[in-house]
């Protein structure tokens, strides 16, 4: 280390203590008024020994006054300011100055002025302290109070300020005290099931502050926790740092898999029943003609009922396959036309059934690449589900058109539509609108994640757009032809 290096260091080191030692004096008020009333007698005394002021005047009590006014408030600094003037002609009386009234009137309203003025400002000072203070408790707080561990990092990723929460996940997952906290995250990729990864990650989190949600699982314990990330902003849009939250789904994820077990399991021991039911009520049709008519009418909602118990069987089990990634697609060249047709023909009788007038919006050839068999079922599932959200009297429309770019298909109907706060969740496993549950429309809450996974399958896109009490239009968007692969990822 070079002389000026040490210099600097043994400098600071000199400040920090200065500071940790006089930190505490500034702090007592018994020192602080100690100070100003031994600063005022000392001054008179100098006054005395040194004969007078000359012509810096009353300056010298300045200090002292607004001192005292600091701390007693400005009454208290105006009679500061008089006692100072007092003193001030007293020593000058003593050592033969001029004391008339204007010469009283000159040096009194200046220290009188410090003293109210000093007084005021310290008053104001403290409010405004309080104010911060509160502020900061209450924002503390606030944030100690959440379930999710949260941190403030700067712009290079250094900690500003953390809840307890995130200081205990901390100590429970046994995070460095130093570094960034990218830095200090990647210390336990080791300790997770995919350490590369992981690993991976914090070093891009490191690099770009755009907001990121990830997940991650150590391998011991077998914990899971999620991860959100946000840059901070000032308000013309500078990057000041980055907001940091941390919760534990360790109990989640493990609900989410035993009910991905329990339904994997039930759908599977539900086959073999289901196909011997299927196999005696085919019997049973075979040898309709000696049924009576209460028979037939048994016999068929026997069949319907099972075909319906048949047809949601597989489509647990359809996803439980696209959960494990492993929904495969066979595509050969299709004519959507031609599935159109074929899917709105199969469910004209269940509209009339119903009293819903079932459209179709097609001209022409609709050629594309699909696996025809997933994409039947796509356009069955809109269907059905547009003719069960829409009473009698109203009406579905299925179009599809062949533009410049990808194929579009439209399932429109003027049913009872989705309430707007809704609308982000009708993706999710099992979730059935409160409009379906409040009128209970039976159905298993999965049809719309089974043609999204489809439809992504493709490398299309699909979009729901619904207005409660006028109706809900679904888009599909389809390219020509697919890429090489096949497999839902």
């Amino acid at each position: 280390m070079s002389a000026a290096d040490q210099y600097l260091v043994e400098r600071r080191a000199l400040l920090a203590r200065l500071r940790s030692a006089l930190g505490p004096l500034a702090r007592n008020r018994t020192a602080v008024l100690a100070t100003g009333v031994v600063g005022l007698v000392l001054t008179f005394a100098g006054m005395l020994l040194t004969g007078g002021s000359g012509t810096i005047g009353t300056i010298m009590y300045v200090p002292w006054v607004a001192l005292l006014a600091a701390e007693l408030g400005p009454a208290a600094g105006a009679l500061s300011g008089v006692a100072a003037t007092c003193l001030y002609f007293a020593a000058a009386e003593a050592g033969g100055m001029p004391d008339g009234v204007l010469t009283l009137a000159l040096r009194l309203a200046p220290l009188v002025g410090v003293g109210v003025a000093a007084g005021l400002s310290s008053r104001r000072i403290t409010a405004d302290a309080l104010e911060l203070q509160s502020t900061s408790a209450l924002q503390r707080a606030l944030l100690d109070s959440t379930v999710d561990g949260i941190c403030l990092t700067d712009a290079a990723g250094n900690l500003v300020l953390a809840n307890v929460p995130l200081q205990s996940y901390a100590v429970e997952l046994g995070l460095p005290l130093h570094g960034t906290v990218p830095e200090r995250l990647e210390t336990i990729a080791d300790r997770t099931t995919e350490p590369a990864r992981f690993r991976e990650r914090m070093r891009e989190l490191g690099r770009d502050l755009a907001a990121s949600e990830d997940e991650f699982e150590l391998a011991e314990s077998g914990r899971v926790f999620r991860g959100h990330t946000a840059p901070v902003c000032r308000a013309d849009g500078t990057v000041v740092g980055r907001i940091w939250t941390l919760r534990e789904v360790t109990a989640d994820r493990r609900l989410e898999r035993l009910r991905d077990a329990f339904v994997a399991a039930v759908s599977h021991e539900l086959r073999t029943p289901l196909t011997s039911i299927s196999g005696f009520v085919e019997l049973l049709c075979d040898e309709e003609h000696e049924l009576g008519p209460n028979g037939r009418r048994y016999v068929d909602v026997i069949r319907r009922s099972n075909n319906r118990l048949q047809q949601a069987v597989e489509d647990l089990l359809l996803v439980a396959e696209i959960e494990a990634e492993r929904l495969e697609l066979r595509p050969a060249p299709t004519d959507l036309a031609e599935l159109a047709t074929a899917t709105v023909e199969a469910a004209l009788p269940a509209a009339a059934e119903n009293g819903i007038e079932l459209r179709l919006d097609v001209t022409g050839r609709l050629p594309l690449e699909a696996d025809e068999a997933r994409l039947r079922q796509v356009l069955d599932n809109l269907v059905s589900n547009a003719l069960k959200f829409t009473p009698s009297g109203g009406s579905v429309t299925l179009s599809a058109r062949n533009g410049d770019g990808p194929l579009r298909v439209q399932v429109a109907d003027t049913g009872i539509g989705i309430a707007q706060d809704e609308l982000g969740l009708l993706f999710s496993r099992f979730y059935r609108a409160s409009t379906a549950t409040r009128r209970a429309i039976p159905g298993t809450g999965v049809g719309l994640v089974i043609a999204r996974a489809i439809v992504e399958a493709h490398g299309g896109t699909i979009s729901l757009q619904s207005a409660e009490g006028e109706g809900t239009r679904v888009t599909v968007t389809l390219p020509r032809a697919q890429a090489a692969g096949g497999t839902y990822r």
